[in-house]
């Protein structure tokens, strides 16, 4: 109830989350990771990676947005540093939004290997090619 509240996700929906009755989008996700004050890296990365110190790519945890086909896989390996390295694929004119809350007290950076992104932040919109 106490997580419902805080993420403003519904008791059921989390309840159908924990049994594997639902998979949850990015969006949803990031609620319940800003609730728990962490980020929707770390809040998968958490639930997957199982440590070691070489992370191979079969191994690697991937999760897939049902909503956007936003598709992440967790390159890092299980550890108690503060970077971790994610790679993010996204369909051609997909959008995904994060609350900037979820994101406030962490630093990101963004390669672009393929394609175009643009990034919103705030009021700017960084128009990313590949190398940015």
């Amino acid at each position: 109830a106490e997580l419902a509240e805080r993420s403003d996700v519904s008791k059921a929906m989390l309840s159908a989350m924990e049994r594997g009755m639902t998979s949850p989008t990015a969006a949803l996700l990031v609620r319940v990771a800003s609730a728990f004050g962490m980020t929707l890296s770390t809040l998968i990365a958490r639930a997957e990676m199982q440590g070691g110190g070489v992370s191979r790519k079969d191994e690697q945890p991937v999760w897939r947005d049902p909503a956007t086909g936003y598709v992440r896989r967790h390159l890092s390996p299980a550890s108690q540093m503060p970077l971790e390295l994610i790679r993010v694929s996204l369909p051609a004119g997909a959008k995904v939004s994060f609350p900037a809350a979820s994101y406030a007290f962490i630093k990101q950076q963004i390669w672009l290997i393929d394609g175009r992104l643009d990034f919103t932040e705030g009021d700017v919109v960084h128009r990313l090619e590949p190398g940015d």
